[in-house]
C-alpha cells in the first residue's frame, strides 16, 4: 500500500519532526509513506471571509496539483465521519480488500481545506470536533495509520 500525506506547510519544531519521523520508521515495515508538503499563504490577522476563501482556494490548487488519479483521497475536516481506532483499521483493510493500492490522506493549513478539495475527495475523516494545529494532527494521523496495521495483524500496541 502507497501512503501519502499530503500536507499544507512545513514542520518546523524539531519535536514533531522527530515524532514523525518516528512513526514513518515504524510505518515502513507495513506500507510506503511519503509526505507531500506543499506551501501555505501568510493570513493577516484581520483577514475577511473573502482573503480567508482566497487563501484556501490557494492552498487548494496546491493540494490537488499533487493528487493522482490513481489514488483514494480522504480528507481531514471536522465534519468528516469519526472512527474508533478499530473502526479506522477496518476502513483501511476494507480498501486494501477492495483493491486500493493508493491512499492520500489530505491535512489542510490553519484556516483548513477548500471546497474543491474537499469536493475531491472520496471521504472525509474526523479525529474530534476539536481543532488541532495541523502539524500536531499529522503526528496523530501517523500514530493511527500504525494503530490501524498493529490491530490488523492482532499485534500488541499499547491503548
Amino acid at each position: 500500500m502507497q501512503i501519502d500525506i499530503l500536507c499544507v506547510g512545513k514542520i518546523k519544531e524539531k519535536f514533531f519532526r522527530d515524532a514523525l519521523e518516528e512513526y514513518k520508521k515504524r510505518l515502513s515495515r507495513y506500507c510506503r509513506l511519503s509526505e507531500i508538503e506543499v506551501a501555505d499563504e501568510k493570513t493577516p490577522e484581520s483577514a475577511g471571509d473573502t482573503e480567508v476563501r482566497r487563501i484556501k482556494e490557494k492552498e487548494g490548487e496546491r493540494l490537488l496539483s499533487k493528487m493522482t488519479e490513481d489514488a483514494f483521497v480522504i480528507a481531514l475536516a471536522i465534519d468528516g465521519k469519526g472512527y474508533s481506532s478499530e473502526g479506522f483499521s477496518d476502513v483501511l483493510e476494507r480498501l486494501a480488500v477492495s483493491g486500493t493500492s493508493h491512499i492520500q490522506f489530505v491535512i489542510g493549513g490553519s484556516l483548513g481545506l477548500s471546497d474543491a478539495v474537499l469536493a475531491r475527495a472520496d471521504r472525509k475523516l474526523s479525529f474530534s470536533a476539536m481543532t488541532f494545529p495541523h502539524q500536531l494532527m499529522r503526528v496523530i494521523l501517523l500514530e493511527q495509520i500504525y494503530r490501524a496495521y498493529r490491530i490488523q495483524r492482532n499485534e500488541p500496541y499499547h491503548k
